[in-house]
Parts: C-alpha cells; sequence; structure tokens
C-alpha cells in the first residue's frame, strides 16, 4: 500500500509540477521512448542474471505491495513457540520433542501458533536445530557457528532480487540517454522540416532522458530499498531464533531464553518485557495443568 502511495505522490509532484507550470501533458506521452527504455532494461534484466536470479526477483515482485509480516504479533508468536518448546524439553527431556520437531504441521505447540507453522523458514529452522540438539553430537560454539552460516547464506539469497532492481535502477538514466539520442539522431534526420516541427521532435528526444531518469530514481531504486529492507526484517528474525535457541542450549531456563531472544528484536517491533512475560505466565499455566507423571515417566 506504501508503494503505491509513493508512487502516486511521485507521479503527482513531478507531473503535476510540469502541468503548473504551464506545460502539456500530452507531450510526455511518447511510447516509442517507454519502447526503448523498458525493453532495452528488460533485456539487460535477462541478459545479466541467472534462472534462479530470475525466479527469485519475480517471486520478491508481490511482496513489494504487501505489508512486512515481520511486526510486534509475529515476533511474540516466535518467541512464544520457542518458549513452549524450552519448556517442554525441560519437564520431559530432549527425546519428547522428536514428534514435534519431525511433523510441526500436526504438533500441538505449532498448531497454536498459525503465524510461525505458515512460515516454512522459521520451522525449518527451528526443527533443524533442535534435531542437532537431540542428537547431542554438536556443542552450542558448533551450533552457533553452523547457524551464522545459515542466516549469512539466507541474507545473501534475499540480496539477489536487492541487487537485481538496484542495477536496473542504474542502467535506466543510460537507457534514457540512448532513447534521447536515437530521438536527436531521427531529429538531425529531418533537418529539412519547418522549425516548429523540429522543436516538437526535439522535445520528444529529451523525454526520453527525463523518463530514464524518473523511472530510475522515483519508481525502481525505491524497490530495491524496500526490498533490502524487508530482508533486514527477515534476518532478525533469524538471529532472534538463534540468541534464544543458544541460550537455551547454554542451561538457562526457558523465560530467560526467550528473553534474550527479545533483546535482538528492532526496538520498532520488539514486545515488551511485561507484555512478554505476561504471554509466558499464561503459557506456564498451560504446562503446569499436565499431569507431573508425565514428566517423571520420560525422566
Amino acid at each position: 500500500m506504501l508503494v503505491i502511495i509513493g508512487f502516486i505522490v511521485v507521479s503527482f509532484s513531478v507531473f503535476g509540477g510540469f502541468v503548473i507550470a504551464g506545460g502539456h501533458l500530452a507531450a510526455l506521452f511518447q511510447p516509442v521512448e517507454l519502447l526503448m527504455i523498458g525493453g532495452a532494461a528488460a533485456g539487460a534484466l535477462v541478459a545479466g542474471n541467472t534462472i534462479k536470479a530470475l525466479k527469485a526477483t519475480g517471486a520478491a515482485v508481490p511482496t513489494l505491495f504487501q505489508g512486512s509480516k515481520y511486526n510486534k504479533e509475529l515476533y511474540l508468536d516466535l518467541l512464544l513457540v520457542l518458549y513452549a518448546i524450552f519448556t517442554k524439553i525441560r519437564n520431559e527431556g530432549m527425546k519428547n520433542i522428536e514428534e514435534d520437531i519431525e511433523e510441526p504441521e500436526k504438533s500441538k505447540i505449532f498448531l497454536r501458533y498459525p503465524r510461525i507453522l505458515a512460515s516454512h523458514h522459521h520451522v525449518e529452522f527451528i526443527c533443524d536445530y533442535l534435531r542437532l540438539m537431540v542428537s547431542g553430537t554438536m556443542d552450542p560454539f558448533q551450533i552457533e557457528n553452523l547457524m551464522d552460516v545459515e542466516i549469512e547464506t539466507h541474507h545473501h539469497e534475499g540480496e539477489v532480487p536487492v541487487h537485481v532492481f538496484a542495477k536496473m535502477a542504474d542502467a535506466m538514466p543510460a537507457f534514457g540517454i540512448v532513447a534521447a539520442v536515437m530521438g536527436v539522431v531521427h531529429t538531425m534526420g529531418s533537418v529539412g522540416l519547418p522549425p516548429a516541427e523540429l522543436g516538437i521532435l526535439i522535445a520528444h528526444a529529451l523525454v526520453g532522458t527525463f523518463l530514464g531518469i524518473l523511472l530510475s530514481y522515483g519508481f525502481v531504486a525505491p524497490l530495491a530499498n524496500l526490498l533490502e529492507s524487508k530482508l533486514h526484517d527477515s534476518t532478525k528474525s533469524f538471529e532472534c531464533m538463534k540468541v534464544a535457541i543458544l541460550a537455551n542450549m547454554n542451561g538457562f531456563p526457558p523465560a530467560v531464553a526467550v528473553e534474550f531472544g527479545r533483546k535482538v528484536l528492532y526496538s520498532t517491533e520488539r514486545p515488551g518485557f511485561k507484555e512478554l512475560e505476561d504471554q509466558v505466565k499464561a503459557t506456564k499455566v498451560d504446562y503446569a495443568e499436565k499431569p507431573k507423571e508425565a514428566a517423571k515417566a520420560a525422566a
């Protein structure tokens, strides 16, 4: 929604200012110039990227027109999922978590938090490292290193569409100049026309430069910035899970482990201490209602 609002503001500011200054919008409507700039940009996009990059870019486009899912509610659910898992491990033992991580879509813990269950990457991250914890063959330092590598890989993959849009934005002013030069060539080839007609041809040529710069800095470059911002939010959620899981591995109680994860989050989306504490207490009540014999049997 904000993307559309931003585009409307850019358009009204530029074209509205042109009209206020006495210009005629019809003079700016040059489909051929748009064809040259857009076609050259599309061709360069295909020639300069792999199928993998093009698919990633295509998949990222719809997310540009959606609000960020990384809000306080999602992070709160993420912390509560981790708390519930850590509590079950603490009360019933590490082995009893296997059913939850092998089939998370059937797990009572994950089913309580549909936002997290719907996020494949978050569920996979949690379950993969819990499997390593169950195996007991890796210490916290080794798992931390592996987490860092995975998060870095995730970040690099997310940067692919960012770079595609950024490079396209960098190229569009140049393609605008190409379109303008082609217009000038056409004008020079029509030098025998009356001055009034030559003036129109020159104006049409200059529109190419205008469109290239406007499309670059007014439309494409902001999309690259938005994708980068969304990528940082995604990476931050993985860092939150990493810190909480490592805190649990190092022996901290579940409530303290999720507090470690909470501290990693950006202040604008971070749940408050009291807010998380109240939710944790409610979760404690749920677990307190379970028969204590189950925990003893698991031990």
